[in-house]
């Protein structure tokens, strides 16, 4: 799913994918944003078909439900310990894309599959995205305007560098990097068509206005990401893939990937020292597709 976004989505260009170090190891970066799809070569395995018909459209008013795990799921007697989110007083759907608390994951696909927000709009920040990517529902634009606000006011440059992405731009980039490099490796690369967080609206990804270590593990270290990572729970906003929990969200470290949840859960995961939305609404890791 890139969950996880250069600049616009809808731009061929190619980007080389950053070497993530740790502990000593090389590990190839598994990135959820992937904004553009590599220059196709021969066919190495099959594309995914194209984009179903637009289904209607659905409400972006978040439906408000007691749920600690996915619609319909049965939680096994040993795994019916109440969710960290559970304590808050609000509770919303897992599952609705309309929804803050949705959770979307290489195990938990959006339904419909090619879900569009009714409300998309171009927030009043600095921009180096064009075009869809450009765009953020409107509840976590208004959200991503306080937010860099309040960085400026501290001296911190943060632009909007990759924000919605359609279902059929998805489609595009997936199939892109299964026509160039096949599609097992194009699963470590990019998000399948349905699996990305950022059709939602409710995610984007930052920049510092100057380009250095975009999209790249070296950008934890920028102004940008080193301040995001402190404050962004007070707008509403977690890091969504964070250092070396790949192995329940799927993707290796995003720092500049962030994710609208709202305020009393994005500080309440910050004050209880919960990494993961994986982990604080209770559902399973999703390290791959099934």
């Amino acid at each position: 799913m890139c969950h996880n976004c250069a600049v616009s989505a809808v731009t061929a260009s190619r980007r080389s994918f950053a070497r993530f170090l740790a502990v000593g190891a090389g590990l190839t970066v598994l990135t959820a944003c992937t904004p553009v799809a590599p220059e196709a070569a021969p066919p190495s395995s099959a594309p995914l078909p194209a984009a179903p018909a637009p289904s209607p459209t659905v409400s972006t008013a978040p439906a408000a439900v007691s749920e600690a795990a996915p619609t319909g799921a049965t939680l096994p007697a040993a795994a019916a310990t109440p969710s960290s989110s559970a304590a808050l007083p609000r509770q919303f759907s897992l599952t609705d894309p309309a929804s803050p608390w949705v959770v979307v994951n290489k195990h938990r696909p959006l339904a419909p599959a090619d879900y569009a927000p009714a409300d998309l709009v171009s927030p009043a920040v600095g921009i180096s995205a064009s075009g869809e990517s450009a765009l953020l529902n409107s509840t976590t634009a208004a959200a991503a305007e306080a937010m860099f606000a309040a960085a400026s006011r501290d001296g911190v440059v943060m632009v909007l560098a990759s924000g919605y992405r359609s279902y059929a731009t998805q489609v595009s980039t997936y199939n892109g990097y299964v026509a160039a490099r096949g599609q097992a490796d194009a699963d470590t690369a990019s998000a399948r068509p349905g699996y990305s967080e950022h059709q939602t609206g409710w995610s984007f990804d930052i920049a510092d206005g100057g380009g250095a270590c975009a999209f790249q593990p070296c950008f934890a270290e920028q102004p940008a990401a080193v301040w995001a990572k402190a404050n962004a729970h007070r707008f509403g906003f977690v890091v969504r893939y964070p250092w070396m929990f790949h192995e329940t969200t799927g993707y290796y470290y995003e720092p500049w990937h962030l994710r609208y949840i709202g305020v009393e859960a994005a500080t309440d995961m910050s004050a209880r020292g919960i990494a993961t939305l994986e982990e604080y609404f209770g559902v399973g890791a999703a390290p791959g597709y099934p």
